[in-house]
């Protein structure tokens, strides 16, 4: 194993671990899913590079905007939660109460 894909696997595995065990608020858990779209863009690239392949150039610019309207679409949600229940605690929503 290389060092950039060891980088690459344990950036991502942070993230997922971070996911699962950190559940506490809303907010920590959208950084745990940047970091891992994060890892996922820089695998892509350095595997593009090694490839070097000039058709799929385009691929980890589309995987960062996607990954940009993610984080935008959890912010809002962020926002939305924090001012209807005055918290972003995880624990205080119900999602069958709307």
């Amino acid at each position: 194993m290389t060092p950039e894909q060891f980088t690459v696997y344990s950036m991502f595995s942070l993230g997922l671990i971070g996911l699962t065990f950190h559940r506490t608020h809303l907010i920590s858990m959208l950084i745990c899913l940047e970091g891992m779209m994060l890892s996922l863009f820089i695998a892509l690239a350095l595997w593009l590079l090694k490839m070097e392949s000039t058709s799929f150039s385009a691929a980890p610019l589309l995987l960062l905007a996607f990954s940009a309207c993610e984080a935008s679409a959890g912010l809002a949600l962020l926002v939305a939660t924090a001012r209807t229940h005055g918290t972003d605690r995880l624990q205080n929503l119900n999602l069958l109460q709307c």
